[in-house]
């Protein structure tokens, strides 16, 4: 246990220094938040990944797995052709538009490209992702709390404040650039952690004659079939509900888009691509072989917690040094995710509401102050839902993930695409957004259909009607040219 701790410690100590760094080069705004564009495509593609897949998928998912069987490959099926589509069909977009717009955020953009009703666009942007994606930090938050009781069973709580400092410290020093860096690091660490584990396992089991097979059949009915021995209508509902994250990753994620928008040329979108889509791979199948073959190793009802499972697994498989290794690509997952996060809620509001919105005029250096500020200040809040949470990590991170991403990706699909797509149409889309998540996620409808797919498709007619019913008065100047 003294060398898991060790390597811990070591692991921490190096992220931070790297992200002091790089903290000398956050001069400006732009440095802080964007990095400048000068961030190579193959960090920001590791950046991204390491973003996007957080403690949810080493904790959330790897449980939800064991609980569900086979047909828990639908969630990952959706999640990795979301992220194909928008590495392959909105990166570049997003780079090039943001040079047009000059734009350092995902609110800023879609401001600057409706002018007419900019400055309501930038509060209910910074009111959407300030609300959720502080819910999204404290599960980043909750999980270190989690893997730390795991491992050395440490309160829950000293886990959470201790993940709040290292979080904080690398966002805090350098901003975008430390965190793009130090993701980069955390990458890696998860895809040894999410590739080597079930390779162990799968040793485990062949050297000990278990039938992965036999052991589905025991699980559950339903744990051996790909569609959870549904039919009808009872399997489009399964297949939705799990396929449904797709529509989160098309461009509405800030903490992603913005490695899309950090981009310095198609060169490194098409290097970031390949990296990206090859580490999605890997890494969710590992997760997805690591809830199967916890399946076949533990008995279902053996964990009071199943998010505790990949931790468990880790601690029983491999030797100490190795396990230090692979719990700190939890922990970097946690981390990267959190820091990320941070800064999408800090460019918000630094940038977003105080600055653009307010129009509170402030030097770079004071834009740079405010910023650092911001991640402080919201870095507490974070902790603070974590401590008094008693919400999965799977859950947390599904309703996040309809009230931004689903709520947004329907408004920069159709800034992209669609010519008639308005200003008001905009308002409309967020607000029909953000009030059908929350209205969604309080009833029992959500046991039924996730807001994961009725936000999306909620957002998108609300838009579509209301540019229609209201168009921009000047609609030349709204219109963005296909992509050919």
């Amino acid at each position: 246990m003294n060398t898991i701790l060790i390597t811990f410690i070591i692991y921490c100590i190096v992220i931070v220094v790297i992200g002091a760094m790089f903290s000398k080069k956050s001069k400006t705004q732009s440095d802080f938040l964007l990095g400048g564009k000068k961030l190579p495509g193959w960090t920001l593609a590791f950046s991204e990944r390491a973003t996007g897949e957080s403690a949810w998928l080493l904790l959330g998912y790897t449980g939800f797995v064991f609980t569900a069987g086979l047909s828990g490959i639908w969630v990952a099926i959706g999640i990795a052709s979301g992220i194909i589509f928008a590495w392959l069909f909105l990166a570049k977009r997003f780079m090039q538009e943001t040079d047009k717009q000059n734009a350092l955020t995902l609110t800023d953009f879609l401001a600057n490209r409706f002018g007419e009703k900019a400055k309501l666009i930038r509060w209910l942007c910074g009111i959407l992702i300030g609300g959720f994606l502080m819910f999204y930090v404290g599960a980043q938050m909750a999980g270190a709390g989690k893997m730390l009781l795991t491992t050395f069973e440490m309160p829950t709580y000293v886990g959470v404040i201790l993940s709040m400092i290292v979080i904080v410290l690398i966002a805090f020093t350098g901003g975008f650039i430390s965190v793009v860096w130090t993701d980069v690091i955390q990458s890696i660490m998860m895809l040894i952690t999410l590739v080597g584990l079930p390779i162990i396992a799968l040793i485990y089991i062949g050297s000990n004659d278990i039938s992965i097979t036999q052991s589905l059949n025991t699980a559950g009915a339903d744990f051996n079939s790909w569609f959870g021995g549904l039919t009808g209508f009872s399997l489009g509902v399964l297949f939705f509900n799990n396929f449904s994250w797709f529509f989160g990753f098309l461009g509405g994620q800030p903490q992603l888009s913005s490695r899309f928008m950090a981009l310095k040329n198609e060169k490194e979108a098409k290097q970031g691509s390949a990296v990206a889509i090859i580490w999605t791979f890997l890494a969710y199948g590992g997760a997805f072989l690591i809830g199967i073959c916890a399946i076949a190793i533990y008995e279902q009802g053996s964990f009071s917690d199943v998010e505790t499972i990949l931790p468990t697994m880790i601690l029983e498989f491999m030797p100490p040094w190795a396990a230090g290794i692979l719990l700190a690509g939890v922990l970097a997952a946690i981390i990267s995710t959190a820091n990320s996060q941070l800064l999408v809620v800090t460019g918000a509001v630094s940038e977003d509401i105080i600055h653009k919105a307010l129009g509170i005029k402030m030097t770079e250096k004071q834009l740079v102050m405010v910023s650092r500020l911001s991640v402080l200040i919201f870095g507490l809040i974070g902790m603070t839902i974590a401590l008094v949470s008693e919400s999965l990590l799977y859950l947390i991170v599904s309703w996040a993930w309809a009230g931004v991403g689903c709520t947004l990706s329907p408004a920069i699909l159709m800034t992209f695409f669609w010519k008639k797509y308005s200003s008001t149409g905009v308002i409309a889309t967020i607000l029909s957004g953000l009030f059908g998540t929350i209205l969604w996620i309080s009833t029992p409808l959500e046991e039924m259909i996730t807001s994961l797919f009725t936000t999306f498709f909620i957002a998108l007619i609300f838009g579509v009607v209301f540019s229609l019913l209201f168009p921009d008065k000047d609609a030349d100047s709204a219109t963005v040219e296909k992509v050919i």
